[in-house]
């Protein structure tokens, strides 16, 4: 069986393909349906462990412009035939990265041309563009990897058969030839594969906390609910409450007099708890208890005359809160050059702290240097840096050796996701931040065998399961997950949100 065919319709468009694919891996099918079914039964196509159908397509999104490129995530017949592309996204962000604009949806097949309102009837099944071929072809791939990307030539709203047509066409034939490295990616990723799954991964105890309060309030109290800053760091889970009615805001002065706003589960300093005293804010706190812990011992070690050297990153709002603490105790340390030449005013009263995100070995060399420094430093009763943190650095440790690469799901705002990044490249194996699967690209993984996955404390399990599809519709694939421990730790919600 050989590896994997493009197939093109007419001869503008295979010729468009030729000069950046292998020879022999383009086919020139013809146009239409009794062609593209004939097509399907040649050798070369009906062999292949992947077949991919590329050329010119009809817009009927109207937001769709000559030019634009789509990928099918899935290509309907107008027989009630659907053929699903699960790697779509991943041909997306390889195509987001030529600088083209790329749309993912359904693509639906019509033995005829369409225009006028039988388009707009297509656009109402949720199809967003149409072609003549790929329904007819893929249908008898049976479950082979499949994908469609057409180049749009004719926008919706404008009829097909006027001059500015032939210019439209030109653009399309340039950006179907400014895709085709993409289709040889794709096609050079075809493989049988196998995923590592770490876990534990995905959301801990105090995202899942935070992100209750939020719907709980909404529940409760209806929309607008304000929240100071992202309740955690992840797009995804940002977008989904504020289309319930969540109202994200940087500062309290963009909350109304009155109204209920809640703290994100990364704290706040006492100078945003006073603001919101009083403004009259009706107050509900997300803060982790992890971190509302970490705040506790800055308060405390403060208090007894101690200096107080925070590892963590400037800017965070874990960092920010913390330090707000005791502001004029607390000095911030946030790498090993800082911590060989940070000054206290007495070296026999000081004492560290940790933001709760941070990668374990970073910190232990951090820490080490400051004990030579400081021999009487003091420290946390217990580890500041979570067991979530922990646990995701561990289980990702247990596959990345094995792994030829590591994709992480996380928000690049996340501080724990980009920790499992760098623990990953420490360890010697390319590792890559995504926020789903639209965000993984062919190149990471089109040579490897072994794909790592793991997702940060703040990133929804389905964004996981999410890449596992796509990289399913590259090939089969053996899923493994390796768990180096169980989580159990449930933490209690504010009197304000709890049940009765």
């Amino acid at each position: 069986m050989q590896s994997y065919v493009v197939c093109a319709p007419t001869h503008a468009e295979a010729r468009c393909l030729r000069g950046a694919l292998p020879a022999g891996a383009v086919r020139r099918i013809g146009a239409g349906r009794r062609r593209a079914e004939r097509a399907a039964e040649w050798p070369g196509v009906r062999d292949a462990m992947g077949i991919a159908v590329a050329g010119i397509g009809g817009a009927l999104d109207p937001e769709l412009a000559p030019g634009d490129v789509v990928v099918a995530t899935e290509v309907r017949g107008p027989d009630g035939v659907t053929i699903p592309c699960p790697s779509a996204p991943l041909l997306v962000a390889s195509v987001r990265r030529t600088g083209a604009r790329v749309h993912a949806g359904p693509v639906i097949s019509a033995d005829h041309v369409v225009t006028g309102a039988e388009r707009h009837a297509l656009r109402a099944t949720g199809a967003i563009a149409v072609d003549m071929e790929s329904a007819w072809l893929l249908a008898r791939h049976g479950t082979r990897p499949t994908a469609c990307v057409r180049v749009v030539a004719d926008p919706a709203n404008q009829p097909l058969l006027r001059p500015a047509t032939i210019g439209h066409l030109g653009t399309a034939l340039r950006g179907l030839a400014a895709v085709a490295p993409v289709l040889r990616a794709w096609g050079e990723a075809l493989r049988p594969r196998q995923v590592l799954l770490a876990s534990p991964r995905s959301f801990c105890a105090g995202v899942e906390r935070a992100i209750d309060i939020v719907e709980r309030a909404l529940e409760r109290w209806g929309a607008p609910i304000y929240v100071r800053k992202q309740i955690v760091h992840n797009f995804h889970v940002v977008r989904r409450l504020r289309e319930r009615g969540a109202v994200f805001v940087e500062e309290l002065d963009e909350v109304p007099d009155g109204a209920t706003v809640v703290f994100s589960a990364h704290g706040v300093s006492p100078d945003v708890r006073n603001v919101a005293a009083q403004r009259g804010l009706t107050v509900i706190d997300a803060t982790c208890p992890l971190v509302a812990k970490v705040h506790s011992e800055a308060r405390r070690f403060a208090d007894r005359g101690d200096t107080v050297l925070f590892i963590g990153h400037a800017g965070h709002e874990e960092t920010e809160g913390t330090m707000g603490e005791r502001p004029d105790s607390t000095i911030l340390v946030e790498n090993l050059e800082q911590a060989e030449r940070v000054q206290v005013p007495d070296p026999s009263r000081v004492s560290y702290l940790v933001q709760t995100t941070l990668a374990v070995d970073e910190v232990e060399e951090i820490v080490q240097t400051l004990r030579k420094r400081f021999p009487l430093l003091g420290a946390p009763g217990s580890d500041d840096i979570c067991y979530a943190t922990t646990n995701r650095q561990w289980a990702l440790r247990t596959v990345a050796h094995d792994a030829d690469v590591v994709l992480v799901v996380g928000s690049a705002n996340s501080s724990n996701s980009n920790r499992l990044v760098e623990t990953a490249r420490r360890l010697g194996t390319p590792a890559y931040l995504v926020d789903d699967s639209f965000d993984v690209d062919l190149d990471w993984i089109r040579g490897a065998d072994t794909v790592a996955v793991t997702a940060g404390a703040s990133a929804p399990s389905a964004l996981v399961d999410d890449v596992v599809t796509a990289l399913r519709g590259l090939g089969p694939l053996q899923v493994h997950e390796r768990e180096v421990t169980r989580e159990d730790i449930r933490f209690t919600l504010p009197k304000e949100v709890r049940g009765s």
